[in-house]
């Protein structure tokens, strides 16, 4: 059993405001709900204990309660110290065997391939840390602030959390310790490392952006990583459960005679899904047109009772500088390539309130930096990214789920258009967009930007 413990005690006296930095706002939401996101979201996790201070325990269990998380089952009392909370949690549970994984609260941006590879690695250690390779040189000063030594960098990691014991293994790291008189730690791995000198304790490799919120600079730091935050996708194969997952389901994609939403169509419907499929091409349904809109999902629950997916794959490129763009032109490519998002989202809204369904857009590379000679549609693909994290927090308490998808240049009928035949080997097949989309689409994930890599 895999418990993730998350470290919530700290007093974010460094960030200088009263209330502690583990319940400030980033991105919308405090640090300490992203991080229990991180947990709650992974397959590997089986339950979530949360550590805080006495005074903060019912803001914890308020937040707990507002983000329908099922895995959080303890919210226990920490004290003055780290080492405390620790405490706290080693006590809560009395199974030696249980993998106990250590997060501090305030590391929101931890990953999937980091918590899997620590439960990966506690098949085989009892003792897990997750640590960088420094990159700084570091010294180590005497008391006069002069340097003494230079350790080797090869030998040095900047570490970070989780750190993941079997409990038996850090409970008698703890008992040995508290004999000390002169125990002092901010460290579990310390602890084993000093007091069960016998026990390994391996290293999983952690990544950079799996920072530690310290100091007020590191918000802003904090908060330009989530807006430019993204996950691999995985789209090569479908997930295990996908065509239990698609079964039965209603599925409506504007934008699915061709291309990317074409694959998504066939995709679904091999699953088992009913799919509807809607664009101007195929029987005049045009995004821009939110009455039009309106009309085919109302049909759409008519006929089944529900609609449990929509995605939006409609749009257009147009490779121009601004300066040489009429008018027309212009209100035409930001009418479909955002508008048309709006006006989809806007529509689904009540369909997929009743249902908790999930809702899926598209953006592009463009994103991150405007592109010459598309300004315009890599401005719209921007505002689409912008629109799914604020969208995915606003219908977050009604159970919906908004993600993005964000394909390499994929070989669709708009890009053969906008830039000619290209080698086949340097695009992506629409179809690995589609099996990323429809292994998102039943994903818990929401909020995300899902790159999708050749």
């Amino acid at each position: 059993m895999n418990i993730a413990v998350i470290l919530a005690g700290g007093s974010g006296s460094r960030l200088g405001g009263a209330l502690p930095k583990q319940f400030l706002k980033v991105a919308g939401k405090k640090i300490i709900e992203h991080t229990i996101f991180a947990f709650e979201n992974n397959e590997n996790i089986d339950e979530i204990a949360v550590v805080t201070k006495e005074e903060f325990v019912n803001e914890v269990e308020q937040l707990v309660v507002s983000n329908l998380f099922k895995k959080v089952k303890k919210v226990l009392v920490g004290g003055k110290e780290r080492y405390h909370s620790s405490l706290s949690a080693i006590n809560a549970y009395t199974d030696d065997s249980v993998n106990l994984i250590f997060h501090d609260a305030v590391r929101p941006l931890v990953n999937d391939r980091i918590i899997d590879d620590c439960v990966k690695a506690l098949e085989n250690y009892n003792a897990i840390d997750v640590a960088i390779k420094a990159t700084d040189t570091i010294i180590r000063v005497d008391d006069s602030d002069c340097i003494c030594e230079i350790p080797p960098r090869a030998e040095l990691r900047n570490g970070q959390t989780p750190q993941c014991f079997k409990r038996g293994t850090i409970r008698r790291a703890y008992e040995i310790a508290l004999q000390d008189p002169n125990f002092v730690t901010t460290d579990d791995c310390g602890v084993v490392r000093k007091y069960l000198p016998e026990e390994k304790v391996f290293v999983v490799p952690g990544e950079v952006f799996n920072m530690k919120v310290t100091y007020t600079e590191d918000l802003f730091l904090l908060d330009k990583l989530y807006q430019l935050k993204s996950i691999k996708g995985n789209n090569h194969e479908l997930v295990a459960d996908a065509g239990e997952k698609m079964a039965g389901k209603v599925m409506v994609v504007f934008g699915g005679s061709y291309g990317i939403g074409e694959e998504v169509v066939k995709i679904g419907r091999e699953l088992g899904a009913t799919v509807y499929s809607f664009s101007r091409s195929e029987n005049g349904v045009d995004v821009t047109d939110a009455q039009k809109v309106r009309e085919v999902l109302a049909e759409v629950k008519a006929q089944n009772g529900r609609i449990d997916y929509v995605v939006n794959t409609a749009g257009i490129l147009v490779k121009e500088p601004l300066y040489g763009m009429d008018y027309e032109t212009i209100v035409k490519s930001v009418n479909v390539n955002y508008l048309g998002v709006v006006n989809v989202a806007k529509e689904s809204f009540e369909y997929l309130r009743e249902s908790k369904g999930s809702m899926l857009f598209y953006t592009s590379s463009s994103y991150t930096k405007g592109r010459m000679m598309y300004s315009i549609y890599s401005s719209t693909k921007a505002a689409i990214v912008n629109l799914v994290q604020a969208l995915s927090e606003e219908w977050a308490e009604f159970g919906i789920r908004v993600n993005c998808v964000n394909p390499e240049r994929t070989k669709t009928p708009m890009r053969v258009q906008a830039f000619g035949n290209e080698p086949d080997d340097t695009l992506l097949n629409p179809k690995f967009v589609g099996i990323a989309t429809v292994n998102t689409l039943i994903s818990k994930m929401t909020g995300e930007v899902i790159d999708v890599r050749r």
